[in-house]
This record gives C-alpha cells, sequence and structure tokens, in this order.
C-alpha cells in the first residue's frame, strides 16, 4: 500500500501561513511533500519560517490589496491546493462593535477570502485542485459577543457551499471549524482584553470546550491534510467541525 495523504508534486499557499494554525498547517503540508507557499503580512516571520520548511518560498502579500493578489498569482505557475487561513477577531456585541471595525473584519474574512480564491480559481481548475477554508465554530452557532466574527465567519461556510455547487467537478473545496485553538491569535486576545486575568480567562476557555481544553494548532493543520489529500476525494463542500465537542449538543 501506498503512504496515505502524501501530497508530493504538489504546490499549496497558505494565507496567514506564518503563525498559528497557519504556520502548523505550512509545516504539516511541507512534511506530506508539497512545495508550500507561505503567504503572510509579516515579512520576518514569513522568511524565518521558509528557512526551516524545504522547498517553500515565502510570499509577503495584504490579501485585502486585489492589484497585489492579482500581480501575486501571475508569478505562480502552478497551485494546486489554496488554504484560506488568515483572518481577525473582534469582541463585542453589535451595540459595542463600530462601523469601521465591522467592516475591517468584513474586509479580512470576507473579501480576502474572495479575492484570494478568485484569482487563485484558474490555477486551482487547471489543477483540479483543493481549496480549504478555515471558517469557525462561530460561523456555525452563536458566540457571545462575537458579533461580527460570527458575521464574517458564516459567511465563509456559506462561500464554501455556494462554490461546491458551481463547480463541483472542477475542483473540491470545503471548510474546516475549529473551536478555541492555543494560538498567537488567543494570546492576542487575552492581552488586549484580559491584561490582569490572563490565567483566570485562559482557565475558562479551557473549560467551555467539552474536552476541556484548547485545541492544538497541529489538530487543525492535520485535518487540512486530509481534506486536501486524494484520500478525502469524495469530500465536497462539506463543513468539518474539529471543536472538542462544542457543537455536539
Amino acid at each position: 500500500m501506498s503512504t496515505p495523504f502524501r501530497l508530493d508534486g504538489r504546490t499549496a499557499l497558505v494565507t496567514g501561513g506564518a503563525s498559528g494554525i497557519g504556520e502548523a498547517t505550512s509545516r504539516v503540508l511541507t512534511a506530506a511533500g508539497a512545495s508550500v507557499i507561505i503567504c503572510d503580512i509579516d515579512r520576518a516571520r514569513a522568511e524565518e519560517l521558509s528557512k526551516e520548511l524545504p522547498g517553500s518560498c515565502p510570499m509577503i502579500l495584504d490579501i485585502t490589496d486585489e492589484g497585489a493578489v492579482r500581480r501575486a498569482f501571475e508569478g505562480i505557475a502552478r497551485l494546486d491546493i489554496l488554504v484560506n487561513n488568515a483572518g481577525i477577531g473582534l469582541v463585542g456585541s453589535i451595540e459595542e462593535t463600530e462601523l469601521a471595525d465591522f467592516q475591517r473584519l468584513l474586509k479580512v474574512n470576507v473579501e480576502g477570502v474572495f479575492l484570494m480564491t478568485k484569482h487563485a480559481l484558474p490555477k486551482i481548475k487547471e489543477a483540479h485542485g483543493s481549496i480549504v477554508n478555515i471558517a469557525s465554530v462561530g460561523g456555525l452557532v452563536g458566540v457571545k459577543r462575537r458579533y461580527a466574527y460570527c458575521a464574517t465567519k458564516g459567511a465563509v461556510v456559506m462561500m464554501t457551499r455556494q462554490l461546491a455547487l458551481d463547480y463541483p467537478k472542477e475542483f473540491r473545496v470545503n471548510a474546516i471549524c475549529p473551536g478555541t485553538v492555543a494560538t498567537p491569535f488567543v494570546e492576542a486576545y487575552l492581552e488586549k482584553y484580559h491584561k490582569h486575568e490572563k490565567d483566570k480567562v485562559r482557565a475558562e476557555l479551557n473549560a467551555r470546550q467539552p474536552i476541556g481544553r484548547l485545541g492544538k494548532p497541529e489538530e487543525i493543520a492535520y485535518m487540512v491534510l486530509y481534506v486536501c489529500s486524494d484520500e478525502a476525494g469524495y469530500a465536497q463542500g462539506q463543513v468539518l467541525s474539529i471543536d472538542g465537542g462544542w457543537t455536539a449538543a
């Protein structure tokens, strides 16, 4: 039997690929044989990570800048896998959410996915490749004081399903919905909103997951690997939760 979940000879692009879930995904896909394009706005982190991953290269890109996105894809000869991972968060009810902040989340979490997907599509179609969108449990269920975040991740879920209907045979597209994962994203949230009670709130975040702990970035990355591998060839338009039991009820 051949070794499962191999991506030898394939090129993958991971947005937000230099930290958190994105970094773990870049590492896991590289280990599976892919040549990974580490797409990130943080030049230093992307370049440093690329030095560690054989066959990888950094791509410094603002995914909300259509001109820059178009030019970036013009420089890619082949693309088999697109992982739309980059995203930002915001704490606040609708009353606490300013229009500018709502628009900022829409721009990154929704428009960024739209632009990357739109301009990747010719190469993904040519390769009969795979798109994996990183959504969130916040796109499936309501989360208190996450009005804008839930709205944008819900959009990512529906963008995934709609694409699968328009292109059922040309390529595969699926979404992964993580629960709370121990990443710099979470640490930044604790620093911004709970600076003087980090340990207390971190414990509450762990307890919020029925499994009793936060997810690990590698656990999400391995689900990405499965979904974009040939072994998942029958998975099309699916929205897969990996959340420690959060959405089981």
